[in-house]
């Protein structure tokens, strides 16, 4: 399934996309994309369902219909830094032998099309693309080999960064990636039936037509099952928490010389299968 979110800020309901396209109402059958609804007795209540039966919802997903963060109501956005080794290396720091943890407020959070704001004395305002992993079922120390199943689905995640707050200004990483509109998510929850095999999916980043980003989810130094354990080991995971998994080279920070956003550019990043943002600039 194709979950979704759609509707104004704030105001955002459940939807789910069609085999034609066509988003199809939620709204009577659950509140929201969020908690309960995600563990895999949830998914299974919505696997259940005929999309001809629900309601269609006039529109264009992401053209003339919105479409907002495809979770709600998300309790953590927690980080994994490093975890591409050509992306290390173009950051001029060593490969992590463990992963390198942080957090997004959840106030960064938005659609996948929405405007993304430089924040006010921001000159390094800067792109990553990353496989996003939404959390059904939760739990405390869980085993690798268990991990999986604790996964409802993948997104794409836009990690932006300030990257002078990030490693200039006392070297407190959550700085310089929570700035509201830092959190792009979406555009859709690919339920894990759908992605056979998260460790090889290809994942893309342009700025203006620009190829910056190529990457593979195969070149991780940890994969998601690693990842998902670890994190367990610090945290309880809860339904609806996202785990964003690091980035492929190719950001801004890494060129020669960097290159950094401004105010009136064109993102636009995807994953294989799990859809596209795009997202334009504007000065906060």
């Amino acid at each position: 399934m194709k979950l979704l979110r759609y509707g104004p800020p704030g105001q955002e309901r459940p939807g789910l996309l069609d085999a034609n396209g066509q988003v199809r109402d939620l709204s009577t059958q659950i509140a929201d994309l969020a908690g309960d609804v995600l563990t895999p007795a949830g998914l299974e209540l919505l696997r259940k369902l005929d999309p001809a039966t629900l309601p269609l919802v006039p529109g264009t997903p992401q053209q003339d219909l919105r479409i907002g963060p495809c979770v709600g109501q998300v309790g953590k956005f927690i980080c994994i830094g490093l975890n591409y080794a050509d992306h290390a290396a173009e950051s001029g720091l060593p490969v992590p032998t463990e992963p390198v943890v942080f957090a997004k407020w959840t106030s960064a959070i938005c659609g996948p099309d929405d405007t993304v704001q430089i924040p006010r004395g921001s000159v390094k305002t800067d792109w990553e693309v990353e496989l996003g992993v939404v959390i059904g079922q939760g739990g405390r120390y869980i085993e690798e080999a268990d991990a999986m199943k604790h996964v409802a689905g993948y997104c794409v995640v836009n990690d932006v960064s300030e990257r002078e707050w990030q490693l200039e200004r006392g070297t407190q990483w959550d700085k310089g990636k929570g700035c509201d509109t830092f959190g792009p998510i979406g555009p859709w929850l690919v339920t894990a039936d759908e992605v056979p095999d998260p460790q090889q999916l290809d994942l893309w980043l342009e700025v203006d037509g620009h190829r910056f980003q190529n990457g593979n989810t195969r070149t991780m130094v940890f994969g998601v099952a690693q990842i998902v354990s670890y994190l367990s080991r610090f945290m309880s995971l809860q339904p609806g928490d996202i785990i964003s998994t690091g980035t492929p080279p190719g950001v801004g920070l890494g060129q020669k010389p960097p290159v950094y956003l401004r105010p009136g550019q064109t993102m636009r990043l995807g994953i294989a299968g799990l859809g596209v943002q795009t997202q334009s600039t504007v000065a906060a």
